[in-house]
């Protein structure tokens, strides 16, 4: 099993592969896709790396950290989700967004990443609330077992309102974690009325 490599980018592309010589010997590496701006030829680099193996092929898997690749991993252990998949998703959304995501039950977000529609975001979000360790603290309220966080109210509401995702996803980017469904509601308005 290889973890990581260390070495000199060769080459990289837009697709998002890069080509590490280890010494002397070169490692084709595919990266989420936020990691190739760093990743510029003659420049030095260190990958967490997951060896992917099939009956007929053998895939390396980098990463600029080690929660990226331990997300990685994760993803691929949920039903449907291969490394193609997996590797999309760490593309569109980095570990601590994709927790959120889940946290705040936002299928939205997991449909922006291709590949994803709303069927498999809903299957993916069941299964992820486990494998991504959100804690059940996270998502309910305090004293309510079963409720929706202010958060993800806030999110409903702003969706009834006509809002798109991408601005949802604005808005509540700087919520703070705590506080009422109504303070963070007129935060959340503040700050689409600002940019509007």
């Amino acid at each position: 099993m290889i973890g990581s490599v260390r070495g000199t980018v060769v080459e990289r592309s837009a697709t998002g592969e890069v080509l590490v010589e280890v010494g002397g010997v070169g490692y084709r590496c595919l990266v989420p896709l936020g990691a190739i701006p760093a990743l510029a030829p003659a420049a030095q680099a260190f990958l967490f790396t997951h060896l992917h193996v099939r009956e007929d092929a053998m895939t390396l898997y980098g990463f600029p950290t080690r929660d990226e690749r331990d997300t990685f991993e994760v993803l691929i252990g949920a039903s449907g989700v291969g490394p193609k998949l997996a590797l999309a998703m760490l593309s569109v959304h980095p570990p601590a967004v994709l927790r959120r995501c889940v946290a705040d039950d936002d299928l939205d977000a997991l449909c922006i990443v291709p590949g994803v529609g709303k069927r498999t975001a809903q299957k993916l979000m069941i299964e992820l609330k486990n494998r991504l360790g959100v804690p059940d603290l996270d998502l309910v309220e305090p004293g309510r077992e079963s409720a929706p966080t202010a958060r993800a109210e806030v999110r409903a509401a702003l969706t009834e309102l006509g809002y798109g995702p991408d601005e949802v996803r604005v808005a509540l980017s700087d919520l703070p974690a705590d506080g009422t469904i109504g303070d963070l509601l007129r935060a959340a308005l503040k700050r689409l009325a600002v940019r509007a």
